[in-house]
């Protein structure tokens, strides 16, 4: 059975001369009877949520994995191939970013493939959007890599580069720096077991998080990280990778600085030891930017033409690998390579449960950064290709790319908008072009690999750094973002400033934390403008905006354009006064200060003529007797607002100025009835429209000047 609200027309006709006056209509709405029960409903809630009928069930389950409910739709002839090529290019792509994107997180490279391929395969499984990558993003690697740094210095390691543990049954490389502070365990894990261990076990908890946000449907924090924040926090962490990846252009051995003010440290350690730059690898990463960064253009601007990107990054890898090897560029100029990549996957290690303390507070940032990206591009291509997704499912998805690839040697995953678009433009129909990626992966794993022996490290930092072009080219569009928005503009800059300046973390809660001061700044000093009525109709709108609007005799009509709380309270009222140019405080001053200096001038018998005068002065009639507020905009009232408009209808009442009310929201006006801001069957004075409002003051000016002049 459904309820309606009960709507009431009531027609007043003047009486005697008041017949010259036009007809007063009033419309009173009935609001509904709101029965609110706790009791009721949380044993609503709870007999629905332990309610279990296989109904339910299968639509749990289904909606848990939601691959079964895609997986038997899949229409193979007309998906199948547009899926397989996305897949393959995805992949192609894939492998030289993983292995870069490893250095970066300060990891071996067979960790970086490690977690691109458990990453799409759990998604595929968990996941509701059909075109999104998860996979490495290197934001994310870049904060993995900053606590991995921090946590084998503090297990007394040093900062040179890491060599890989071996496999078992193999031999341990001499040349394994271990810490002499951990003679205990140096059996057991090594420096890059430790470096593992700290990414997997930050990479576990940040799953949690996840799923967590998934289980209690906290999905609404993504709404405190505007594209603007997103922006700039990205593009001020590419800058930082930027800077971390220099070195290896250079050829430097330089450790990698971490905590606040790591980018500046970085750069003054690069000049440091400038002289030391190593030719063959300035050389060589110069080349590749010389092939990278056109072909990267190339592939931008023709993408509407060309069926597939061009892999050039495969190629170039490739390339290079092949010259470092047979060029013996390693033993003859020192270039740093990337060292043995083991084929076959190492076998499944929990978490370090010992480790959580010390990474549960950087996981966080991490969390909520993998799954608003996350959730924003899928929500962005299903929008654009029409179908739906889950945000809490999504949420569940990426959480568990991160939970159960950590007990994998796996390190953070989110989505990446660069492969998304990459995997959209090439015919991905459904998450079964994760599934083919995942095949090219493995073949790498189990094959290819230890191909990748004599890669040069410059070559991956080159790499990393050409495919951080979309979020350094955010500089490019300030100007048209000035001009749409300022403050989204400056939020851009303070979040992306302090994410490159200070550190990522702080960088992304100073973001935060200045976005929610900007909406409080607009909510404090909001517009305020006078309206005016549109002829031969019952709009009002700002007289300051329009032209050729008009205003009711007597009447003025004010719109406040925002909620009215303790923090704008005084902005309220200072606006108004300035408005209607009275400020009845003033007034009511005013006229006691002349009645008693009168009073004094009597007793005395002097002056008397200029008193009066005085008196007529303040005692002239105002050009208005009634102002509307328009509560249009104003989303909500504290009490500190419902005290304000208390004190200015007093204030406006003693000099004879009657404050209506106009438009409130059923939010605002329960408020106003709970503060008892009308005397007892004085609620009918809220009026539903500006126009309402407006025809009440001029007949009960009418109703009052007729009874005067009797």
């Amino acid at each position: 059975m459904t309820e309606t609200n009960n709507v009431h027309a009531v027609t007043e006709e003047p009486e005697g001369d008041d017949k010259k006056c036009s007809f007063h209509h009033r419309m009173f709405l009935e609001p509904q009877e709101k029965k609110r029960s706790i009791k009721a409903l949380v044993v609503k809630k709870a007999q629905k949520a332990c309610s279990c009928t296989p109904a339910k069930l299968k639509d749990c389950v289904f909606g848990f994995f939601p691959i079964l409910q895609w997986l038997p739709k899949y229409k193979l002839k007309e998906y199948l191939l547009g899926d397989v090529m996305s897949g393959l290019i995805v992949g192609v792509l894939l492998v030289p970013q993983s292995i870069a994107y490893s250095l970066l997180a300060g990891l071996e490279p067979i960790y970086g493939l490690y977690t691109s391929f458990f990453s799409s395969i759990i998604y595929c499984i968990f996941g509701t959007s059909h075109h999104i990558s998860v996979s490495i993003f290197g934001v994310t690697c870049l904060m993995v890599g900053q606590v991995v740094d921090r946590e084998i210095q503090r297990a007394g390691y040093d900062l040179e580069p890491a060599v890989l543990s071996p496999l078992p049954g193999t031999a341990a490389p001499a040349n394994t720096t271990l810490s002499p502070l951990n003679r205990t365990s140096e059996l057991l894990c090594d420096k890059s077991c430790h470096a593992i261990a700290v990414a997997a076990t930050m990479t576990f908890i940040s799953g949690v998080y996840q799923v967590a946000m998934g289980f209690f449907q906290v999905g609404f924090v993504s709404v405190y990280l505007s594209d603007s924040l997103l922006s700039g926090f990205v593009t001020g962490a590419s800058i930082t990778v930027l800077t971390s990846q220099v070195k290896y252009l250079l050829g430097l051995d330089i450790p990698r600085s971490g905590g606040i003010g790591s980018l500046i440290v970085t750069w003054i350690n690069i000049f440091k030891n400038i002289h030391k730059t190593n030719i063959c690898d300035v050389i060589t990463s110069f080349l590749c930017f010389l092939v990278l960064i056109p072909t990267k253009e190339l592939n931008e601007h023709f993408k509407s033409k060309l069926k597939a990107p061009i892999p050039v990054e495969l190629f170039v890898v490739v390339a290079a690998t092949l010259a470092s090897h047979f060029g013996k560029l390693k033993e003859t100029y020192g270039s740093s390579v990337s060292g043995h990549i083991p084929t076959g996957f190492l076998p499944p290690r929990p978490p370090d449960w010992t480790l959580i303390p010390n990474v549960a507070l950087d996981a966080f940032p991490i969390a909520i950064i993998g799954f608003a990206i996350t959730v924003s591009l899928s929500e962005m291509f299903a929008k654009k290709h029409g179908y739906t997704v889950k945000a809490n499912q999504e949420m569940y998805a990426i959480g568990f790319c991160n939970i159960i690839p950590s007990f994998f040697h796996c390190f953070t995953t989110s989505a990446a908008l660069a492969k998304t678009l990459v995997k959209e433009s090439t015919g991905c129909r459904t998450q079964i072009s994760g599934m083919v990626t995942c095949l090219v992966i493995l073949l790498v794993l189990l094959v290819i690999a230890p191909l990748f022996y004599s890669l040069q490290k410059c070559v991956l930092a080159v790499i990393t750094i050409v495919n951080l072009r979309g979020a350094l080219q955010k500089f490019k569009d300030l100007p048209k973002m000035w001009h749409l928005s300022r403050v989204d503009t400056v939020i851009w800059g303070v979040t992306m400033a302090a994410t490159a300046l200070i550190s990522t973390e702080i960088g992304l809660l100073v973001g935060v934390c200045f976005s929610m001061l900007c909406v409080i700044f607009r909510t404090q000093r909001p517009e305020a403008p006078l309206l005016g009525w549109v002829a031969e109709s019952e709009t009002y709108e700002s007289l300051s905006a329009y032209k050729n609007l008009k205003t009711k005799p007597g009447i003025v009509v004010f719109r406040f354009e925002a909620p009215l709380y303790y923090i704008n309270k005084e902005c309220f009222k200072s606006t108004l006064y300035k408005q209607t140019g009275v400020n009845p405080v003033w007034v009511k001053a005013a006229k006691k200060k002349a009645a008693k200096r009168m009073l004094e001038e009597k007793e005395v018998g002097s002056g008397y003529n200029q008193t009066s005068i005085c008196m007529d002065f303040v005692s002239e009639p105002l050009e208005f007797h009634t102002i509307v507020i328009d509560c249009c905009a104003v989303q909500f009232l504290d009490t500190a607002g419902i005290r304000t408009l208390k004190e200015v209808c007093k204030d406006y009442r003693e000099i004879d100025v009657h404050v209506l009310l106009a438009q409130c929201n059923p939010s605002v006006r329960s408020s106003l009835i709970r503060g008892e801001f009308f005397k007892e069957g004085e609620d009918h004075l809220l009026f539903h429209s500006v126009h309402q409002a407006v025809d009440f003051a001029l007949g009960t000016q009418g109703h009052s000047g007729t009874s005067a002049s009797k």
